[in-house]
């Protein structure tokens, strides 16, 4: 499942068809790198050969999916930059994920609110709907010109340093559908992530019968423990919140302990749970 996941990451909602077989690096060099120009031309005409949606793309992909960050990181003013935004989002490349985050409201207007109140904007994040073209903005663009010259070292070698933590995004988002199937007697009905100026879970959920659920989501070669329960347990804390539901997602299973206290409320799921989600990932990549 891991190497699915892993595949999913990148060829996901591309037309390509690979082998899931053989290694990721070999699949990316044939069926990418060596195949340059025409998906080059292909993700242009997407984009419609806008300099400014592909910059936008680029700090989608790189930076946190704030708004406000994409903007600054873009180097694109607010109004320009949010026309294109809902352009992209007309095209379904973006997906916009409101913030749940409210103003602070306990500082009266005599009052001079902290510097990093003050400086903090509450932002929605921003979604790219295709995997392909997460991998492609974040990878693949830095690394044009080198390409064009047949040069794959730079592209491979930032591959390797970065390729885990940007799998840990999209075993975040399979998390969330499985969550989703999980939850059948009691639909869900609202799901994203939360974040605020202190705290960010990776999934704040609700269903039909107006239970919460919290999840965390590792993609990392560690097991859970009993710790990182802890940890999200104070999250919930510091918004005020008792989930009537915890779910950890983890890569590399659980801690005994950890799993002496899974009960009803507390769910974990492995990777390999992941299996009731094979037939949609192996269709799209």
């Amino acid at each position: 499942m891991e190497r699915l996941v892993e595949f999913f990451t990148v060829f996901g909602g591309s037309n390509l068809t690979v082998d899931i077989d053989a290694s990721l690096e070999h699949e990316i060099l044939v069926h990418v790198l060596e195949n340059y120009g025409a998906l080059y031309n292909s993700v242009n005409e997407l984009i419609l050969h806008d300099r400014t949606y592909a910059k936008l793309m680029r700090a989608i992909a790189t930076g946190d999916r704030r708004t406000h960050s994409a903007l600054k990181r873009a180097r694109i003013g607010e109004h320009k930059g949010h026309e294109a935004l809902n352009f992209l989002i007309d095209l379904h490349l973006l997906e916009r994920e409101p913030s749940r985050e409210h103003p602070v409201t306990t500082y009266t207007a005599k009052q001079k609110l902290p510097k990093i109140i003050a400086r903090h904007k509450i932002s929605d994040k921003l979604r790219i709907t295709l995997p392909f073209l997460r991998f492609w903005f974040y990878f693949v663009v830095p690394h044009h010109h080198q390409i064009m010259q047949g040069a794959y070292e730079t592209f491979f070698d930032a591959f390797k340093t970065h390729k885990h933590g940007f799998n840990g995004y999209i075993f975040e988002q399979l998390s969330l559908s499985l969550l989703q199937r999980t939850f059948t007697d009691d639909p869900i009905i609202d799901s994203k992530s939360y974040w605020d100026r202190q705290v960010e879970i990776d999934i704040l959920a609700q269903t039909q019968r107006h239970k919460s659920i919290v999840a965390e989501c590792k993609w990392t070669n560690h097991k859970m423990n009993k710790k990182e329960l802890g940890k999200l347990n104070e999250k919930c804390q510091l918004i005020g919140l008792e989930p009537d539901y915890i779910a950890l997602f983890s890569k590399r299973g659980f801690s005994n302990e950890l799993r002496s206290m899974q009960d009803a409320t507390l769910l974990l799921f492995e990777a390999s749970d992941l299996e009731t989600l094979i037939n949609p990932l192996t269709h799209n990549s």
